[in-house]
Formats: C-alpha cells, structure tokens, sequence
C-alpha cells in the first residue's frame, strides 16, 4: 500500500502508524550499535533474517548478533547517524531505504574529562532494509548496507 493510491481514512492513518514504527526500528537498530546492545537486535530482527554488509553476509539472528558484535567493538567509538528513511508498505511487509553516516572512533589514550575518543574514519552508506509486521509488531527480516565512500579522518 503506497501513498499514492487512493486510502481510506483509516488506511492512511495505519499508513502513518506502521511508517513511524518503522523508522522506530531503523532508528533503534542504529542504538543497539552505537551502545553495543546487540542482545536488544533480537527485539528488532526476525529470527530468519538475513544481513549482508562489508562484514559479510550471515543468516539469523543469531548470527546477526554475533557479526554485530565482532564489527561494532564496545570500547571503540561509533556513531550511526541515519537519515532519508524512505518506507515502500505492501499490507504487512515493507522496504526501506536509509542514508548512514557512520562513524567510528579509536578510544582516547586517557580517561580524563574532556578528552573523547578521535574519529579515525568516516563511512558513507546506503541501508536497504526488509520488514514483515508480526505478532511482537514491525521487524527486519533483511539488512543489508553498501559503503558509498570513506574518509580517513
């Protein structure tokens, strides 16, 4: 169901609904990473779903967990900052296509105040995401990302 074909009322207000819970969930995906929450993706992922970025490409979520973890290290850094969410709906799936900044940081060689950690590179990527509404509501069944560019900081 798009935008564009005639809706009801209420059709257009569950639109509304499911693209907010969506961008809810890319949103919470970016802060399990950031925070190094990855047992919390198992909320967000299908349990079949698949992931294909730089890291490789895996099947389930616990494997999807466990390539978060090794990719996403929780002493480093990271910062994901996703934009542009642009939500296709079809009755009780979706696609998505999001805009990522990502970036990643070395840990300051001190623990005084006021001194973070230094940016050593900053990724450009596209996401393309995958849902299916179930019981538990909106979930990834796939994510995958394509590095656009890369600066060294």
């Amino acid at each position: 169901m798009t935008m564009t074909t005639e809706m009801t009322t209420a059709e257009k207000i569950q639109s509304l609904v499911d693209r907010a819970d969506i961008t809810d969930l890319v949103h919470r995906l970016g802060m399990c990473l950031d925070e190094a929450r990855f047992e919390d993706m198992r909320d967000l992922v299908a349990d079949d779903a698949s992931l294909h970025s730089p890291g490789g490409t895996v099947q389930g979520i616990d494997a999807i967990v466990a390539q978060a973890a090794r990719i996403h290290p929780a002493e480093d850094g990271i910062l994901h900052t996703i934009t542009n969410v642009l939500i296709d709906l079809d009755r009780d799936t979706a696609h998505a296509r999001a805009n990522l900044i990502v970036s990643f940081a070395t840990p300051a060689a001190t623990d005084e105040p006021g001194h973070p950690p230094t940016v050593r590179s900053i990724q450009g990527q596209v996401y393309r995401f995958e849902f299916v509404r179930s019981d538990a509501g909106w979930r990834f069944t796939s994510l995958a990302t394509t590095p656009i560019w890369r600066s060294a900081a």
